[in-house]
């Protein structure tokens, strides 16, 4: 009876380990190569699969995610001989499980190696100063070449990036003095064009100044001459009317009469007048002629009403 027990026991345990050996479920975006007999069998994907016991076994799990790994820092010489430290980071993805398993040992290693070699190629080609601009390139150059050889992988490079580009303590410095210089440089240029086109400016400024000065004092010189002109020919005109005025009135019955009291009036008004303002007065020696005076000024006043009006008389 208990021996009965005991190879049930051994049948179940042996059933058991069966279903575990025949038995494979494979998670999604996975891949599994199965070996009969140590020799390649069959690719399984994502899902639930039979195997023979004893005779299957799964030999290599790949996932067929995109995989990222670090390229180590490496030494690299410059074209300008200067020696960089340089890093990056590789994205892989396994497109074929067979050749992955068959086609090398370890895809990981082997894109690593080629990548720091193919950096260390394309690095040496370009001077300091191209590295930190060409890092575009750089990744291209690396993923191309790594690409070629990992199609034998069943690999498929999809991208490279450098991370780090480290020049020495001494070529740092000495960047730095020179973006220093260079920032200085730009700042006194900045400040040279300033100043110039201030100067420009002021000079316009003063240049504009004087023109509308210039504009405006001649602008004044016409209009004070055309004010000058307008007063004596308004002057003119005013005399020539009160002229024609007085010639018309002494033409006119009593005129003469009246323009001989007004000179007498006056005569004598401004005789009265000097003896106010002054101590010492010069009298004409026929000043008890009055009337002979007033005749001569009224000649004069007739010569005059001649010219105006030629054609008239009294």
């Amino acid at each position: 009876m208990e021996a009965s027990l005991i190879a049930v026991l051994v049948l179940a345990v042996l059933a058991v380990v069966v279903i575990i050996k025949s038995a494979a479920v494979i998670p999604q975006k996975s891949e599994y190569i199965v070996e009969r007999l140590g020799k390649y069998s069959r690719t399984l994907g994502a899902g639930f699969h039979i195997l023979i016991p004893f005779l299957d076994k799964v030999a290599y799990r790949f996932s067929t995610k995109e995989e990222v790994f670090d390229i180590p820092s490496q030494t690299c010489i410059t074209k300008d001989n200067v020696t960089v430290a340089v890093d990056g980071l590789i994205y892989l993805q396994v497109v074929d499980s067979k050749l992955s398993a068959y086609g090398i040992n370890d895809y990981h290693v082997a894109a690593s190696q080629l990548a720091q070699t193919t950096l260390r190629s394309c690095v040496g080609r370009i001077d300091l100063d191209k590295t930190f601009e060409e890092r575009e390139t750089i990744n291209m150059q690396v993923v191309e070449s790594i690409d070629q050889a990992a199609q034998a992988w069943g690999v498929k490079v999809l991208r490279y990036e450098v991370k780090d580009i480290v020049p020495p303590e001494s070529v740092k410095k000495a960047m730095e003095a020179q973006m220093t210089a260079e920032r200085e440089k730009r700042a006194e240029i900045a400040r040279s064009e300033g100043d110039r086109q201030s100067t420009i400016n002021r000079a316009e400024g003063n240049r504009q100044d004087a023109i509308l000065r210039s504009e405006g004092e001649k602008q004044k010189v016409i209009n004070e001459a055309q004010g000058e002109a307008e007063a004596i020919l308004a002057v003119a005109r005013a005399t020539a009317e009160s002229l024609a005025l007085i010639a018309e009135q002494l033409r006119a019955p009593g005129g003469q009469d009246a323009a001989s009291l007004r000179v007498a009036e006056q005569y004598v008004g401004e005789f009265g007048r000097l003896a106010k303002e002054s101590n010492t007065l010069v009298i004409p020696g026929n000043i008890a002629d009055l009337a002979g005076m007033v005749t001569a000024a009224m000649t004069s006043l007739q010569k005059v009403t001649l010219k105006t009006n030629p054609s008239g008389g009294n």
